[in-house]
């Protein structure tokens, strides 16, 4: 199945969403959106400042979806990483996560 054919998922974190084999690399903000707006997104973002920021991000409305996804082979997705791990059970506002700093991850499922 080829990748284009399948929307890019969304996480709030870097998850392996089912067994298999996967790549993770860096990816800019402007190359992100640039992506989910050639193949359209399946939100599987969990929080809602997560969302937001993805939204604010991406130029997109990205609902908060707590659903669970399985990314397939050859599917891309992007995942919001935090530059630090928040305390256990945080629930973090936009302004933390801004505070904390974050970047994009292409989460990519090759087998």
């Amino acid at each position: 199945m080829e990748q284009r054919a399948l929307p890019i998922g969304l996480f709030n974190g870097t998850v392996a969403t089912t067994n298999g084999l996967y790549r993770i690399s860096d990816i800019s903000f402007d190359s992100a959106s640039e992506l989910v707006r050639q193949h359209g997104f399946v939100s599987a973002v969990g929080h809602d400042a997560a969302a937001e920021l993805m939204s604010s991000r991406l130029g997109v409305p990205v609902p908060m979806n707590r659903i669970q996804f399985k990314q397939q082979v050859g599917q891309l997705a992007i995942a919001l990483k935090l530059n630090q791990r928040p305390n256990e059970g945080a629930i973090l506002t936009c302004e933390q996560m801004e505070s904390i700093g974050y970047t994009f991850k292409l989460v990519e499922r090759i087998e």
